[in-house]
């Protein structure tokens, strides 16, 4: 098949374009960088000079192309000491603007399937600890986090309500590996080492973590057998904060982290990152091994961490 992967040189798409080339699929790397094309070239991948927020562009670039499929992994990464609405602009626009310009492309051309990026950030924090595709998302995000969770709810909507095309939204784990901010010598990793990443009141937010290269391997999959419809791309085990960051920290040779209460959190990491650490909840990947036949080569973050 002929695929379009928007977002070819991020940290999904390094790993995902090598692995479609490899099956047998003809690649376009969109990049909004024109230096970025000669590591497409490399990849095996044929360079796509775009701008994902200008239609023009988006559909002149999807029309050379006519895909069989686009795969939409367009992110803007940002910080993550503190996580504010102001950061996480860009990457919602790429989730509001960047989707219907993508989908507006495809539609023109009939692409068969339409795979998008998105996040089990979004599941309601009551109830059950691990989330399966069918539950709720949160009805009423903390007051930071809307804009976030309104662009994810647009993305998903987008995507699903497209009945021309097979419409497919991939929730993400957290991601760690090359290419991350949770990876040897990068952000998170380093945050956790100097032991400036403290627990927060009881750690009880359960994360879900996937490792990029399986992410790929998911998302090939989703490409070539994948349905209409909501996947959970994470590992087998989810994990509250207080069981996953002193693993981590002791993985790392660093000290054990410093817990602070919840109103100490607030000052340095807001209340999305009281959130993340105390309320949030994890995922199960058992409809994406079901129905995509996929297993993830990294099945525990206990395991993934020491080899990131």
């Amino acid at each position: 098949m002929r695929v379009f992967v928007a977002g070819a040189t991020g940290a999904i798409g390094r790993q995902l374009v090598p692995r479609l080339v490899a099956a047998g699929h003809e690649v376009h790397g969109m990049t909004r960088s024109e230096s970025k094309q000669a590591m497409l070239f490399e990849l095996g991948a044929v360079p796509v000079v775009a701008d994902a927020l200008d239609s023009e562009q988006v559909a002149e670039a999807v029309g050379r192309a006519r895909p069989d499929v686009i795969v939409h992994e367009l992110t803007a990464l940002t910080g993550v000491e503190r996580y504010t609405e102001r950061a996480a602009a860009p990457p919602n626009r790429l989730r509001t603007e960047g989707t219907d310009h993508l989908l507006s492309a495809g539609q023109v051309v009939g692409v068969q399937r339409f795979v998008a990026q998105s996040h089990i950030l979004s599941y309601a924090r009551t109830g059950g600890s691990v989330k399966s595709e069918e539950d709720p998302l949160d009805p009423a995000p903390v007051r930071e986090m809307r804009e976030t969770l309104a662009a994810i709810r647009h993305l998903e909507e987008a995507v699903l309500g497209a009945r021309w095309t097979e419409g497919i939204v991939l929730r993400y784990g957290a991601f760690y590996g090359p290419g991350t901010s949770l990876a040897s010598g990068e952000e998170q990793f380093e945050l956790v080492r100097r032991r400036k990443f403290p627990l927060v009141g009881d750690g009880g937010g359960v994360w879900s973590f996937i490792h990029v290269a399986d992410a790929a391997e998911a998302t090939v999959a989703a490409v070539e057998r994948g349905s209409h419809g909501v996947y959970n791309v994470v590992d087998d085990d989810p994990a509250p904060v207080a069981e996953w960051l002193p693993a981590l920290a002791q993985t790392l040779g660093a000290k054990k982290p410093m817990r602070v209460p919840r109103f100490i959190g607030r000052l340095f990491a807001g209340e999305p990152g009281v959130v993340m650490m105390t309320e949030i909840r994890g995922a199960s990947n058992a409809k994406a091994k079901r129905e995509l036949r996929w297993r993830p080569a990294h099945p525990s973050w206990r395991q993934g961490f020491a080899a990131a």
